[in-house]
């Protein structure tokens, strides 16, 4: 009975994405943090990691919507986040603020994409919680440059790093992360399916190296 018991509150665990609900961790992105949260993304890793542990105490909370950007970000920031009480938010976003300009829908001018994260963190730390913010990742696997967007790419990682700086904010690089990785990996310079399944959306591969890197942030943080 009491293997079944357990057994029972662990499933619970990873079905309603709590493990205790003494510390809340949101995830706050686009789609391919939506993504992220279904089985297998880096959201359900990094849930089901936490929830192995005995100790484990973390609720988590994926946020992300297909074509978010950072005005969408702080439209439902207060909605689908700070109403959940965070101790901690991963913001992972970006790659919309860039890549909406190539589909010609209209991506986020550099001075509203700083403006709005800087918001973002203000709103979150006026909470209480803690934030952890991401750069944007790849459009395209090439490691060389050579991926069209890769120049306003990087303009937009540099805001981040320089927003995250300057407020104090933790960061976590992904977009240096990846290129070392693709390095690595990618020796003949192949636009996806290295670390992801498009040039953008996250393979297996890629959800567990976001995973990982999230992970080991956690372990010193916390």
């Amino acid at each position: 009975m009491k293997r079944l018991v357990e057994s029972l509150l662990l499933l619970s665990a990873l079905l309603f994405g709590s493990c205790g609900k003494k510390e809340t961790i949101v995830f706050l992105g686009d789609s391919i943090t939506q993504e992220g949260n279904s089985p297998g993304g880096y959201v359900d890793i990094i849930r089901t990691r936490l929830c192995a542990s005995d100790s484990s105490s973390w609720s988590v909370i994926g946020a992300g919507i297909s074509g978010n950007k950072v005005p969408d970000l702080q439209a439902r920031l207060d909605h689908d986040v700070l109403s959940q009480h965070p101790t901690l938010v991963v913001i992972y976003i970006g790659i919309n603020d860039v890549w909406h300009y190539a589909l010609g829908i209209g991506g986020t001018p550099p001075d509203q994409y700083e403006a709005g994260l800087r918001d973002l963190i203000r709103r979150i730390s006026s909470s209480g919680a803690s934030v952890l913010l991401c750069t944007p990742t790849v459009i395209g696997e090439k490691f060389d440059g050579t991926n069209p967007l890769d120049p306003r790419l990087d303009e937009y990682a540099a805001i981040s790093r320089t927003v995250a700086e300057s407020t104090g904010t933790e960061l976590c690089d992904l977009r240096s992360l990846f290129l070392t990785r693709l390095r690595e990996l990618n020796p003949d310079n192949a636009s996806q399916d290295i670390l992801t399944r498009d040039g953008v959306h996250l393979n297996a591969a890629g959800n567990l190296f976001v995973a990982e890197q999230i992970l080991a942030y956690l372990a010193e943080k916390f």
